[in-house]
């Protein structure tokens, strides 16, 4: 038997690692560069927040105290109080819509991600949810004004969360289905290998595992609804009272919002009333905080 040698070039195999070494240089330097370019848009896109944030600390942080908390609008020439009962309205109005919102969103979003994902009725739900996303928020005020508050008379809590709710369906819908579809397909099968029928599957398979997903989305539309001023102005004006009247509560009156307050003292000649509104700005963007770190943390949990 005779053996062949095959010769190569001499220095061939010293440039093959030298070529490697410049081109992960390379590929090093570019992936750095673009790394602090993107920290760098980070930090710029983030000095607008930041500088809000200081300014709400500064200035409403120097008026916030339990006084101001819990004590009712003052009139135009009056010094101190607060802005309790506009908490308490938020509460209310954003209450009842999410009652109205959540079950409507839950619904539908297990009728298109289940029921009938590819029917016609589910490619026009998704398409008007999507419209909705974008859909201006007076009009949705504009709606609870026609449908509710000339129907019962008069401006009340359950107008202002009508108005709320349809802002926040379109919401509830998209994540409930979209967490709905992330369910793994093996365990539908499995629990229909079991017996199970489909009605007991959505039960106990997809909505407890798909719970997660479908908290966050309402949470996201509740942060959404909480800061809504403008359907407001025309279902639930504003109130100077308590909505707790004679033991019980009349949501039947006008009723007062953190996001109307702003929008009403902020405007006004009296240094007290623009204090006022920059404490409740702080209030109610550490609502809208908390309500977003606990969408992050069942988002981190489901995860």
């Amino acid at each position: 038997m005779s053996t062949y040698a095959i010769e190569t070039p001499s220095g061939a195999s010293d440039a093959a690692p030298e070529l490697t070494r410049r081109t992960f240089e390379v590929r090093a330097l570019k992936s750095m560069l673009l790394s602090a370019l993107v920290w760098a848009l980070a930090i710029i896109a983030s000095i607008p927040l930041f500088t809000v944030l200081y300014m709400l600390l500064v200035h409403g942080g120097a008026r916030l105290n339990w006084e101001t908390l819990t004590e009712l609008p003052p009139a135009g020439f009056e010094d101190g109080g607060g802005f309790g009962n506009a908490i308490v309205g938020t509460f209310a109005m954003v209450g009842i819509a999410a009652a109205i919102s959540v079950p409507i969103g839950i619904l539908c979003a297990t009728f298109l991600a289940e029921l009938g994902p590819d029917s016609r009725l589910a490619t026009a739900v998704r398409f008007a949810a999507k419209t909705l996303t974008g859909f201006p928020s007076i009009l949705a005020g504009v709606f609870a004004y026609a449908s509710v508050v000339l129907l019962t008379g008069g401006y009340s809590a359950p107008a202002g969360g009508a108005a709320l709710a349809v802002l926040m369906v379109p919401t509830v819908i998209l994540t409930a289905e979209e967490a709905m579809k992330m369910v793994p397909k093996i365990m539908r099968d499995a629990a229909y290998g079991m017996g199970c029928t489909r009605t007991q599957v959505i039960l106990k398979v997809t909505l407890p595992t798909a719970l997660p997903g479908v908290l966050t989305g309402v949470m996201l539309a509740v942060a959404r609804a909480a800061g809504e001023t403008a359907p407001l102005l025309f279902t639930a004006l504003f109130s100077s009272y308590w909505l707790l009247q004679d033991g019980k509560f009349d949501l039947m009156q006008p009723t007062a919002s953190l996001a109307v307050l702003i929008f009403n003292f902020s405007g006004m000649p009296f240094e007290n009333q623009i204090e006022l509104a920059w404490a409740a700005s702080l209030v109610l963007v550490l609502m809208l905080l908390a309500i977003n770190l606990a969408s992050r943390m069942i988002m981190k949990r489901r995860a």
